[in-house]
């Protein structure tokens, strides 16, 4: 039997495995935090993907995390965050492509972040100690309805309408996640993490995270959006508070919420409150009409009476003629 006919893949008459052509690539990483991006267009037909990988699962001095839970960044800006404790430092890019469908390999483009790692803050200055471990990071379990994950705190599970965070604190938010009402779908709230002048995480739907744990990443704003449908029932707004110490908003629905020198959040609130009933509706029910007057039953006239006759008045007699008065001489 030949090499080929070894790796080729069994085929029955009722299932097929499909062949796939991949190609792996090792990038050298310096000290430093840095973004994976794939600035391709979505696969119009078969797999076209990417994952980044440390070349040994027990390197500590590597740090991933991907915008998506399950890995993937198949294209439309798709991101890995990548840390590199101590470089320099080797990661590796597989590229996965369908033998059936002719694209372009992925576009894949490195961004710098910062050029040292930073380390958690902490409350209290200790000495560097090489190889020190790490604090936990904690990680709540109940459902909140935003939950920030807050350098050197860990995550922070609050309701709508508080803050996420200390205005004033100085410790940087990572990374957060919303949480929609039960009678809206994931999809009708999402929202996006600011990396950068005019560079946005690729938006989030309702229970996903969006950012990075333990990575000491800041993010430097936010942006919120609500769907159509979902915007006719609920008022959604959001603010933040930066380490410059400036506070922007509270802005609507898909307003970006950053600062003009991308400061570093440490703060954020977004407000999610139903509107009224009245309100709610009436877009969409017909304004009633006033009910018509109740007719008004005429009331009989009264003849008047006849006018009465006016008396004629009687003729004045006319004046007697004064007789002369003779003149005495």
């Amino acid at each position: 039997m030949s090499q080929a006919e070894k790796q080729s893949p069994p085929q029955t008459g009722d299932s097929r495995v499909e062949e796939l052509r991949s190609s792996a690539h090792l990038m050298m990483l310096e000290t430093g935090i840095y973004c994976l991006v794939n600035g391709s267009p979505l696969p119009t037909a078969g797999l076209a993907g990417v994952r980044v990988s440390t070349i040994d699962p027990t390197d500590s001095n590597i740090a991933i995390t991907s915008f998506r839970s399950d890995g993937w960044l198949s294209g439309t800006g798709d991101a890995a965050l990548i840390r590199v404790m101590s470089g320099p430092a080797q990661v590796m890019i597989t590229i996965y492509q369908s033998t059936s469908v002719s694209d372009a390999p992925p576009k894949i483009r490195v961004l710098r972040l910062s050029e040292t790692a930073p380390t958690a803050v902490t409350t209290a200055p200790v000495a560097a100690v090489a190889g020190a471990a790490r604090r936990p990071v904690m990680i709540l379990t109940e459902p909140h309805d935003v939950v920030a994950h807050v350098q050197s705190t860990g995550d922070v599970g609050i309701a709508f309408g508080d803050w996420a965070g200390r205005p004033g604190s100085q410790f940087a938010i990572e990374g957060f996640s919303l949480r929609a009402p039960a009678d809206l779908a994931p999809s009708d709230l999402t929202y996006q993490a600011v990396l950068g002048r005019g560079w946005l995480s690729p938006w989030s739907e309702s229970g996903q995270f969006c950012g990075s744990r333990g990575m000491a990443l800041p993010l430097l704003g936010l942006k919120v959006k609500l769907s159509e449908a979902a915007a006719k029932r609920y008022t959604l707004t959001y603010e933040a508070s930066f380490v410059d110490g400036s506070q922007i908003g509270p802005v609507g629905s898909e307003e970006s919420c950053e600062t003009e020198g991308l400061s570093p959040l440490e703060a954020m609130r977004v407000t999610l409150v139903p509107k009224t009933t009245k309100s709610a509706k009436l877009e969409n029910v017909p304004v009633a009409k006033a009910p018509a007057p109740a007719p008004v039953k005429a009331v009989p006239k009264v003849p008047a009476a006849p006018p009465k006759p006016i008396a004629k008045a009687s003729p004045m007699a006319a004046p007697a003629k004064s007789k002369p008065i003779p003149r005495k001489r």
